[in-house]
């Protein structure tokens, strides 16, 4: 059960052909040619983006109402949980008053 089962390799069908022989090659140390000198090739011009000046007041713009939007839905959010926790509060106030003031009649 806990032992792996390992696969069966299938046997080769056809002709098999052995591997090819590498024959080694001799190396001349000294023998060395200088390298040939390669023209630079030319960095291709890029288009670059230009901003007018309406545009970047638009950018500009645009970046101040998603900031303030943000910001605003953020604040709503914490304000809305310091309402319910103030409220979940008073109410564990008034259970507490309730239960205190119901074991002082007995």
């Amino acid at each position: 059960m806990f032992r792996p089962k390992l696969p069966t390799m299938p046997q080769p069908t056809g002709q098999v052909t052995p591997p090819d022989v590498v024959e080694p090659t001799t190396i001349i140390p000294g023998t060395s040619t200088p390298p040939a000198l390669v023209a630079p090739v030319p960095v291709p011009s890029r288009p670059t983006v230009q901003l007018a000046p309406g545009t970047a007041l638009a950018l500009v713009g645009g970046g101040t109402a998603v900031v303030l939007v943000v910001g605003a839905v953020l604040v709503s959010m914490l304000l809305a949980v310091a309402i319910t926790g103030a409220s979940v509060a008073v109410c564990a106030l008034v259970i507490r008053s309730l239960v205190n003031a119901d074991a002082k009649r007995r």
